[in-house]
């Protein structure tokens, strides 16, 4: 066995162990006269432990910021003049020897190790290839007036709460594909670029930090600077185009299809505008639409090829967000009118169906808003030549549910809830599809059950707890002066019902198939009744609610009780 153990022994030796490469890090502090801060900030950064070079880059100061930087540590790079904070960093990051290159403020009074360390680590840890700081201090102004508004109008998909933060850091590789610009511009250029360029960029916070203020006439040369800068890029990279040209190709398409659908609107649902008007608007429209939206597609693609970034592309979204809105609403509109097409002797008919919104005032109401149908008419299942199948919108809306008998032509048949699996269809027998006249695959909009079914007697029951009220009406359509009635027995409500009575008609009421008396309907006013049957004592409570109703109450015949 010892042959085997030596075996082992040489794969063991034979197996290399992979280290992560060491990533040499180097930090660029810029500095134009700060002999009274930077050696602090070298000082901070020299405690970072994976830090390997600190370079200052003097940018022409005229007091002692060399000498302080020099004496706490840091390699330093003189400019003979001051040639901005854009050429400092670039001075420093063509010198700098090193995998990963920081950038810090040389006026940071409160910098902590912490803060540089949060900067440096995403990016040693593979997270992304440069970070961005984010710090609590007093609003920036001119980020906030200045770079914010530019860059949510030019580039909205950049996002940062502090684009000009002025501390970032980021791979030396990946650097050398942006443009760095000589003053303040740098700092919002490198986001952009980065942003264009698809280059993973990271947002950190830092938490909070002190520096000098600049004054206000710094912060417009600051301003200007940012300003041309994000010009510069929006011009580089087609925003102005997208947002001049393209913006003003998507608000002309959306003015087209606009009027498309108010052709469409006018044709089927305005009467008292004539056809010929509907159809010149449609096909101004249609016009319109056509040619902008092709001017559109062309210029769209023109700026696709000239930046072809995913960030390109996150703007376009933004940017034809409105034209996407109308051409889907329109599409909806269409895909409603084509469903509703048919062709029958040479000729296409388009009757659009649409759903009833139904808004509820009623406190009695279950619900606050309904929308019901529309319905499809589909032959009885075999075997329920007797059975009326429909969905329970369509039952609300005859004031009607499950197990109640329907009278069509003298036929009585059972209102039955439609099967699960066919919410919207409507399966009537033969006999009554020939008396209200409607075929296999009609549509039936919600609004025209009461004319479809008029003349129809309904007798619906109402139950209670040892008493169902079985009350009679007939459909008609839909009129007002409504009145609600309570059937209370023994002290107990039984339920409620709303209808229209006739004026000067009387009203038969029974229990269990025996006549109790009647009542009438005269001078606009129903007395309260009572009644007595049995051991049980009866009430019908009436109150005028002026409410519309397709509810026409049987005078013979209004409500039998029945006990159990």
């Amino acid at each position: 066995m010892s042959w085997l153990f030596v075996i082992l022994a040489f794969l063991l030796a034979s197996i290399k162990t992979s280290k992560p490469k060491y990533q040499k890090v180097s930090v660029i502090i810029p500095a134009y006269n700060e002999e009274n801060t930077v050696a602090r900030v070298v000082d901070v950064v020299k405690s970072v432990s994976f830090v390997d070079e600190i370079i200052v880059v003097n940018d022409g100061s005229s007091d002692n910021t060399a000498q302080e930087a020099s004496n706490a540590g840091a390699i330093v790079i003189n400019h003979e003049v001051n040639k901005g904070k854009g050429e400092a960093l670039h001075t420093g990051y063509k010198n700098a020897e090193c995998d990963i290159i920081a950038f810090i403020d040389a006026d940071i009074h409160n910098l902590t190790s912490k803060k540089v360390e949060s900067m440096i680590k995403p990016i040693l840890l593979g997270k992304t290839d440069i970070t961005k700081t984010k710090f609590a201090r007093e609003s920036g102004r001119v980020t906030e007036l200045t770079a914010k508004p530019l860059l949510n109008f030019f580039f909205p998909e950049i996002s940062f709460e502090q684009p000009l933060s002025g501390q970032f850091a980021a791979r030396k590789e990946i650097l050398k594909k942006i443009n760095f610009e000589k003053d303040y511009g740098v700092d919002v250029g490198i986001v952009i670029d980065a942003n264009i360029l698809g280059i993973s960029i990271m947002e950190v916070d830092i938490g909070a930090i002190e520096h000098d203020m600049s004054p206000l006439a710094d912060l417009n040369i600051m301003a200007n600077e940012v300003v041309r800068t994000i010009m510069n890029r929006a011009n580089k990279y087609g925003r102005v185009t997208m947002i001049d040209d393209i913006g003003y190709y998507i608000r002309m398409s959306i003015v087209g299809l606009s009027l498309v659908i108010l052709g469409l609107f006018m044709i089927f649902f305005v009467k008292f505008i004539p056809l010929s008007i509907g159809v010149i608007i449609t096909l101004i429209g249609i016009i319109l639409a056509v040619y902008y939206i092709i001017k559109v597609i062309i210029q769209s693609i023109i700026m696709y090829r000239k930046t072809p970034r995913a960030s390109l592309f996150k703007s376009f979204i933004r940017i034809h967000f409105p034209l996407i809105i109308s051409m889907v609403l329109l599409l909806l509109m269409l895909s409603t009118f084509l469903g509703a097409a048919t062709f029958e002797n040479g000729a296409i008919s388009i009757e659009p169906n649409s759903r009833n919104l139904i808004i509820f005032t009623d406190q009695n109401s279950d619900n606050t808003v309904s929308v019901r149908g529309p319905y499809t008419v589909d032959s009885a299942i075999e075997n329920e030549s007797d059975i009326l199948r429909m969905p329970s919108d369509a039952m609300m809306t005859l004031g009607v549910k499950a197990n109640d008998t329907i009278v069509v032509n003298g036929v009585s048949y059972i209102i039955e809830d439609t099967r699960n699996f066919e919410p919207d269809i409507l399966r009537l027998p033969l006999d009554v599809k020939n008396t209200i006249d409607v075929d296999d695959g009609d549509i039936i909009q919600n609004s025209r059950l009461a004319d479809i079914f008029e003349k129809s007697t309904i007798y619906h029951s109402i139950d209670g707890e040892n008493v169902s009220v079985i009350e009679k009406f007939d459909i008609q359509s839909r009129q007002t002066g409504g009145w609600t009635y309570e059937v209370v027995v023994d002290n107990t409500s039984i339920g409620y019902s709303t209808g229209l009575f006739n004026e000067n008609q009387s009203y038969s009421v029974f229990a269990d198939n025996s006549y109790l008396g009647s009542f009438s309907y005269s001078d606009g006013t129903i007395n309260n009744q009572n009644y007595t049957y049995g051991d049980h004592y009866i009430e019908l409570k009436f109150t005028y609610m002026n409410s519309s109703s397709i509810k026409q109450f049987g005078n013979d015949y209004f409500v039998d009780m029945y006990f159990t």
